[in-house]
């Protein structure tokens, strides 16, 4: 898959094996070609290239329950019976090349033809385990998915030269970009839902989609030129969706056709952003099914793809490194994975232990640190306190255990107070950036404190000097924001 790597993609929740394999086997076209496999026989012939002989087609729209007369009928056997080819459900025996060419005409004798017959993979559907079944749908999803980035008939047929053949150069069809730009348009879309929960319960409108693919990043008003190639991105998408959808990949509400007679492609763009009703412009979201799918073929191209869970089994170590780049819903997640199961008293030891050090990435460690002990019970209790006197974590211990209204617990002295400030308030920066909470938060922890730029600046923590630097630009206060300021000088100086 040729998609580019997001160094911060969020991770995904993914459905059990057991529920993303009862998706898949009653995807359409998956149980289509499941229901064909089962057909194949003795009487099914092929030609050259594994597709069943013209005069089958009906009698195999007919096994699918579907009206053998009609003719998109016979254009879904045939899409079916790839599919049951391409995944192993069905073994075709190909005819020779010469028999096949002479036994091109109706009526031509047994032997010019192929054979057929079920796969040893068809076993597989019915007493194979979820993650067989799985591996059988994502050969049919690579199937569907080759089959999207070719050009529709009507396309092809204009692209004929005299001779028969297909002028490329006139169709102006790339195999290699074609394939790629649906690639992207489905990273884009996995981007996309990821972002919002990874839960895939959101739409995304075709023209956002389309322009994520076509209007350059740093793009203010996009030109009329760009808007026409928007339009042509989204009857492209709207034609490969329709046929991503029968394998279960989408959910997809077609761009409504009486738009599209209304409106020329200039007009399709421009007003979807005004038109109330977004959705008349085609709207898209991933299945749970079609999440697997993607990040599935993410991984095998390389791409670092987290989901939820898949750290159960790490060290506390792995877990806060990983969750200290997820948002917090996510993190939170992952963390109650990680805690499941795990006595709570040898668990909340291992997190402490991650959670110490003085490199860039310890404030956050040790937020989500606290962030995992939340929901601990008085079991938790011994292992916190046995890190009061830890200078990095006898500061979150305190927090814990006053949080519970313990008893006995030692006030901080007042290096531990500043120590824990710039802490706190470098993990946030770390994990938000600077967002509107986090002047209030700042203004919270330093009102009561008389002269706290004074002593603030002389903090042992490595990341003193760039709270304070933060701290001179949010500060709601301005005398206490140029207090910070000039207390950031004097931490440079000082580590220089």
């Amino acid at each position: 898959m040729s998609a580019e790597p997001h160094p911060t993609l969020p991770p995904v929740r993914l459905h059990s094996d057991a529920e993303l394999a009862r998706d898949a086997l009653v995807a359409p076209l998956f149980a289509r070609a499941v229901r064909l496999a089962r057909w194949a026989g003795p009487g099914t012939r092929v030609d050259i290239g594994g597709e069943l002989v013209a005069d089958q087609l009906p009698e195999a729209a007919a096994v699918l329950g579907l009206d053998a007369a009609d003719a998109d009928s016979v254009v879904y056997a045939s899409q079916a019976w790839r599919v049951a080819v391409d995944t192993g459900l069905v073994d075709v025996t190909e005819p020779e090349e010469d028999a096949g060419a002479a036994g091109g005409e109706a009526g031509a004798g047994e032997g010019k033809f192929g054979s057929a017959a079920p796969g040893e993979d068809l076993a597989l559907v019915a007493s194979g385990a979820p993650g067989d079944v799985l591996d059988l749908w994502l050969a049919a999803l690579d199937s569907v998915l080759a089959d999207a980035a070719v050009p529709d008939l009507d396309d092809l047929v204009d692209a004929l030269d005299a001779g028969g053949e297909i002028d490329f150069d006139q169709l102006d069809w790339n195999p290699g970009r074609e394939a790629d730009f649906l690639d992207g348009v489905l990273a884009n879309l996995y981007l996309l839902t990821v972002a919002e929960g990874g839960a895939a319960e959101g739409s995304v409108p075709l023209p956002v989609l389309a322009a994520s693919m076509v209007v350059p990043d740093d793009m203010g008003e996009p030109t009329d030129a760009v808007l026409e190639q928007v339009s042509d991105a989204m009857m492209r998408l709207d034609d490969q969706f329709r046929q991503l959808e029968p394998i279960g990949l989408v959910e997809f509400q077609p761009v409504d056709e009486e738009l599209m007679a209304e409106a020329d492609d200039e007009e399709l763009t421009s007003g979807a952003a005004a038109d109330e009703d977004v959705s008349r412009y085609g709207m898209v979201r991933l299945t749970p099914l079609g999440l697997y799918g993607i990040r599935a073929r993410m991984l095998e191209a390389g791409v670092e793809a987290p989901a939820v869970g898949e750290l159960a089994g790490k060290g506390a170590d792995a877990l806060l490194d990983a969750v200290s780049r997820y948002p917090e819903s996510a993190a939170q997640a992952e963390i109650e994975a990680w805690l499941a199961g795990r006595e709570v008293p040898a668990a909340v030891t291992e997190l402490l232990a991650a959670a110490r050090g003085d490199d860039e990435g310890a404030p956050l460690r040790r937020l989500r640190c606290q962030q995992a002990l939340a929901p601990a019970g008085p079991e938790a209790e011994p292992a916190v306190r046995a890190v009061l006197d830890d200078g990095e974590l006898g500061g979150l211990a305190r927090v814990w255990l006053a949080e519970r209204g313990a008893a006995d617990v030692p006030a901080p002295d007042g290096t531990m107070v500043f120590w824990l400030t710039v802490d706190t308030i470098a993990a946030q920066l770390a994990a938000d950036g600077e967002t509107e909470e986090l002047p209030l938060l700042m203004e919270t922890l330093t009102a009561h404190h008389t002269g706290f730029f004074e002593q603030a600046w002389r903090v042992e923590h490595p990341a003193t000097a760039f709270v304070l630097e933060a701290m001179g630009r949010l500060h709601p206060d301005k005398k206490a924001a140029k207090e910070a300021r000039k207390a950031a000088f004097k931490a440079r100086s000082r580590q220089s």
